[in-house]
């Protein structure tokens, strides 16, 4: 399966930001939405943000949003998150995601492609 690749993962402080990215190796997802998801320790894996191909469409988990920005640059084939005022709940592994669309990737993650992760802990 295909292999998307993030970065940007680390220790910070709560109220501090980070800013991850994920690149997909090939071309071939330009033409797919990308997000991200997030599993934190003893929790199921959560949906934090999607993007649509073009760029023109965003969605974001209930706890993140207002907080948390999705956006790709295309022309890289990068998406990023960037991350304002972490909390310590924000600690977790953050798995970078393509699929069809944004709704296929939320509602059918199993079809997913998927990173390898990266992980962030937001201490108090």
């Amino acid at each position: 399966q295909e292999q998307l690749v993030e970065s940007g993962g680390g220790r910070v402080q709560a109220g501090d930001s980070l800013k991850l990215s994920c690149v997909a190796p090939r071309p071939t997802f330009s033409r797919h939405a990308m997000g991200w998801f997030r599993r934190a320790p003893g929790k199921d894996r959560e949906f934090v943000a999607g993007i649509s191909w073009s760029g023109g469409g965003t969605e974001y988990g209930d706890s993140v949003k207002g907080r948390f920005t999705i956006f790709r640059d295309s022309g890289a084939n990068t998406v990023y998150l960037q991350m304002n005022s972490l909390k310590p709940e924000d600690t977790a592994v953050y798995y970078c995601a393509a699929s069809a669309t944004v709704v296929t990737m939320m509602h059918r993650p199993a079809g997913n492609y998927w990173g390898r992760g990266t992980e962030v802990t937001v201490s108090s």
